[in-house]
């Protein structure tokens, strides 16, 4: 294995420019950079957001809501670029102080409710339209355990293996080897337990499918990183069974749509804030959204 040699400085300081391809947006403080309000459409719920697999979790949330018939969860989606920083403006911080994607105002209520982080969020509709969550002790606690596993597992994923493998300025093996053993770990994890189970809580789809999905199934279809030979995707088949069904559903394949600002045309809706939004080129957008 090869070394770098890099000896940390006694007081860490920030060096502006470092840390490869989204060195333009990270910096070691919280707060806004610039005054930047946000938009306001016509529905109580105000998603801002981008296509990220975080993101990807509650458009889905919000799209499975409205195919199963609750219209209170119609909603705006606004696009949040967050490599131009526009997660940095001063009311995208008022809605999350993490400045992160997504972010969500319910203005149903009074005053609003601002909810952010992804987990949160799915929790949060769960919760107020009584959908996607086990009703049962048994059924709600396993759904729990496998949303609380996605929030604390993907940071490996995303800010580990897909930062050295794919973002980082330099390959360091250490760093890749390290990260790639922990995302096939938590792969192997995710494919015994689909081995004996329809879905992750069991046989009832649920807020837990929809925050793993986005970022292990899209890892295991080789969408993510563009790592699917490098990890042996193939190999996990029960993961690939259950991410195949999910993406034929008509929420999965709506919600992977909006904010989507790459891929094919045809499969991307920059915003969403009306069902008829899906209309233009619908069925050739629905068609690639699956496999694109």
């Amino acid at each position: 294995m090869s070394e770098t040699r890099y000896t940390p400085p006694e007081v860490w300081q920030w060096a502006a420019g470092s840390g490869g391809r989204f060195a333009n947006i990270n910096r070691p403080i919280a707060g806004p950079t610039h005054d930047q309000t946000l938009p306001v459409g016509k529905h109580p719920l105000q998603l801002y957001s981008l296509a990220t697999p975080n993101g990807v979790k509650v458009t889905t949330m919000l799209e499975e809501l409205l195919e199963l018939g609750h219209a209170g969860a119609e909603y705006d989606a606004y696009l949040i670029r967050i490599n131009e920083g526009e997660q940095f403006g001063s009311g995208f911080v008022a809605a999350n102080p993490n400045s992160k994607i997504p972010a969500l105002v319910d203005h149903s209520t009074r005053p609003p409710t601002r909810v952010f982080e992804s987990g949160s969020i799915l929790l949060y509709l769960a919760e107020k339209f009584g959908a996607f969550i086990p009703a049962d002790h048994a059924g709600r606690t396993e759904c729990m355990n496998w949303l609380f596993w996605q929030m604390g597992s993907a940071p490996y994923l995303g800010g580990g293996f897909g930062h050295f493998y794919a973002y980082a300025p330099e390959k360091i093996e250490y760093a890749i080897d390290r990260f790639t053993m922990e995302v096939k770990r938590q792969l192997d994890v995710l494919d015994r337990h689909l081995a004996q189970c329809e879905y992750l809580a069991g046989s009832e789809y649920s807020i837990a499918d929809m925050a793993i999905m986005p970022w292990y199934g899209a890892l295991a279809l080789g969408l993510l990183y563009n790592a699917g030979e490098f990890i042996n995707a193939d190999s996990y088949t029960h993961v690939l069974r259950w991410t195949r069904q999910l993406s034929g559903r008509p929420g999965v394949k709506r919600g992977r749509l909006v904010n989507r600002t790459w891929g094919k045309p045809e499969s991307q809706l920059h915003e969403r804030h009306d069902a008829s939004d899906f209309q233009t080129r619908t069925q050739d957008k629905l068609a690639e959204a699956a496999g694109d």
